[in-house]
């Protein structure tokens, strides 16, 4: 029987966090609960968790600045929780690394479908086939492939100008979408759409910021590059 998935739920809340794991636990998920920040980041260590619920308002380290420390190191995908609904507020959370934001008090129907639908894209709700290997030690799947440029889908990596970049998944979903369709453009709705799926409630600055996140770590390449189209949306331009 393949190991449960691991969920670790930071909220100073104590009965809104025991209510989330009784959720996840229903539907065969494994939990922890933290209950501030530093002990959110001591559990992140000896927990290993495959995916993050963490609470935006936490005594001591918030949880931005949890967001930020995890960013440094891992690529785990995190579900921001928050009473707060300003733009500002979910635009600085996807700009540190969350993955998607649930507003408070949020369904309990959404919230697991919000974390299954993360750790599926994520790759880690269903067992990978075996690969080949590219020289280098890199494998191979669903990728495409450019001059300094290599997105794989499959295993989640991208290899840029022959380092190893650490991306979260939805910047890797969107990097890898805009790569596959080259030349096309595309409208934040219909990325949107794509790449967070089941009709997400974010706005459109969403895709801003993920595509301002990419251009930061990956400069134009030699025959292509991640494009604006004024006025429309996005596209990965080749020559």
């Amino acid at each position: 029987m393949a190991d449960k998935q691991r969920i670790l739920v930071v909220d100073d809340d104590e009965s809104i966090a025991e209510l989330v794991t009784l959720y996840l636990t229903k539907e065969c998920y494994s939990t922890e609960i933290a209950s501030d920040g530093e002990e959110a980041l001591e559990k992140f260590k000896s927990f290993a968790p495959n995916l993050v619920l963490l609470d935006l308002m936490l005594p001591g380290i918030d949880g931005y600045e949890v967001c930020r420390e995890i960013r440094k190191n891992s690529n785990v995908p995190i579900i921001m929780l928050s009473a707060k609904g300003e733009i500002f507020d979910k635009v600085l959370g996807l700009e540190l690394g969350a993955d998607d934001y649930i507003m408070k008090p949020f369904d309990s129907k959404e919230l697991v479908a919000r974390c299954k639908a993360v750790l599926r894209r994520f790759g880690q709700e269903n067992s990978q086939k075996p690969e080949k290997t590219m020289p280098g030690g890199i494998e191979t799947g669903e990728f495409v492939s450019y001059d300094g440029l290599v997105v794989n889908h499959s295993n989640y990596t991208v290899v840029y100008n022959e380092r190893k970049l650490e991306m979260p998944p939805k910047e890797l979903e969107l990097l890898y979408y805009l790569a596959a369709n080259p030349n096309r453009v595309f409208t934040r709705e219909q990325l949107l759409d794509k790449i967070w799926g089941y009709e997400y409630p974010g706005d459109t600055r969403t895709v801003d910021v993920h595509v301002k996140r990419l251009r930061e770590k990956i400069k134009d390449g030699s025959n292509w590059k991640l494009s604006t189209v004024w006025g429309v949306g996005y596209k990965f331009e080749v020559d």
